[in-house]
């Protein structure tokens, strides 16, 4: 069973174009919360704000060595949103496996005679 206040979290963190920007950088490897703040054009204050909803979803998480504080991204972390997705697109497919199965099956002979009756 998915746990809904995972999938909550999760989209509540990915809806925030910085915090999506900050995943972008992770992915290519560990940063200081120094290096992640760099590209943006707002406090350091607001930027660890980011971070602490991030890590709050399980998308992060981040380690202090002495003063310096290192964010990597949590492998698992889209796994609650990945799988809730993955069951949308079961449902779906086999619906429309069941749509097709329906619409290549032969016609009723009786409409199919009332149909060539109509046509003459």
């Amino acid at each position: 069973m998915l746990n809904q206040q995972d999938i909550d979290a999760c989209l509540r963190a990915l809806v925030e174009p910085t915090r999506r920007a900050i995943l972008e950088r992770l992915s290519r490897g560990p940063a200081t919360v120094t290096q992640l703040a760099a590209p943006f054009d707002m406090t350091f204050a607001a930027v660890v704000q980011h971070l602490q909803t991030l890590e709050a979803s399980g998308l992060i998480r981040s380690e202090k060595v002495g003063r310096v504080r290192t964010c990597r991204i949590e492998p698992d972390g889209l796994a609650p949103l990945s799988d809730w997705i993955a069951e949308r697109k079961q449902l779906a497919e086999r619906r429309l496996d069941r749509l097709g199965q329906i619409l290549a099956e032969p016609e009723n002979p009786e409409i199919q005679h009332k149909q060539e009756d109509a046509r003459r």
